[in-house]
């Protein structure tokens, strides 16, 4: 580790060496453009050397010095690999710099008209608000941003990967209406797919859910129209719990609310999302006079 470390140091003296020396009249006048792309080249080996020693603040440090020359010397591919890989080794100690990184790359392939490549690091940037900084509203908008670039690029699968993460976090800001639109939209666009067909089920079952957070007419009136789009929805077991669910809410019933979830979940597992959705339709049935 000390061996790569200590390489990777001489690595950057190297560097900025061969930077200053293209620099000023002489520096341009005498291969200035090859002495820059040389020190690219060196901070660069630098950045893999300080990658295998774990030192990732430098390593990203060396990258970003390898993306500004790659910038000078008009190479922007070049310099959007290096903010990307800067990016990556930030993720490690420092989130801020990373998403500051992986949006110059995105910058870059934006221009370029690499909106595919955009898109993947606008996720990137959404993981780290999701699972890091745990800050869902910032997590929401780059997932949309990214769903914005690949529906423009006719990845309809890819743009509804990041729209379902945007409707399960804006249902558990209690944007239920937002939430449905997206999971009513993307079980639409499901069932005119023999691969995705199935998934509509999951997709209708939590709009329905979310419709019984908003109000119970709202759920009544989904439970009426998605089996009419999607008939096998009504052979579901999906469709038979949220059949009972309504049923309880409408006699005020709680356990017999508690026990069709148990009954269910006996079953099909619930997940964290799930539960925390059902426990909050519960609360409502004594609490919210819309549910009465």
């Amino acid at each position: 580790m000390a061996d790569h470390e200590a390489k990777a140091n001489q690595c950057m003296i190297d560097a900025e060496k061969k930077l200053k020396s293209s620099q000023g009249f002489f520096g341009s006048m005498f291969g200035g453009v090859q002495k820059q792309e040389d020190a690219c080249e060196l901070y660069q080996r630098a950045a893999n050397m300080f990658k295998m020693a774990k030192k990732w603040q430098e390593a990203g440090n060396a990258f970003c010095r390898a993306a500004s020359i790659s910038m000078t010397l008009e190479s922007k591919h070049e310099a959007a690999t290096n903010y990307v890989d800067a990016g990556n080794c930030y993720k490690k100690v420092d989130h801020e710099k990373a998403i500051s990184c992986l949006q110059e790359a995105i910058e870059i392939y934006t221009d370029k008209g690499k909106f595919t490549m955009a898109a993947k690091h606008y996720i990137s940037i959404a993981e780290i608000y999701e699972n890091e900084l745990i800050e869902l509203d910032k997590a929401i908008e780059n997932y949309e941003k990214a769903a914005d670039l690949y529906r423009g690029e006719d990845s309809t699968s890819s743009a509804n990967k990041c729209l379902l993460k945007v409707a399960m976090y804006s249902a558990q800001q209690m944007n239920y209406a937002k939430a449905c639109q997206i999971y009513e939209d993307v079980a639409s666009s499901a069932v005119e797919n023999s691969l995705l067909k199935y998934s509509a089920k999951d997709h209708y079952f939590k709009a329905a859910l979310c419709h019984l957070c908003i109000d119970l007419q709202n759920a009544q009136i989904a439970l009426q129209k998605y089996p009419e789009t999607f008939s096998a929805f009504a052979d579901s077991r999906e469709y038979k719990l949220l059949q009972k669910l309504v049923a309880a809410i409408e006699d005020q019933n709680e356990d017999a609310y508690t026990e069709a979830v148990k009954e269910f979940d006996s079953i099909t597992r619930l997940d964290q999302w799930l539960t925390t959705i059902l426990l909050r339709i519960k609360k409502s049935i004594s609490s919210d006079p819309d549910l009465r």
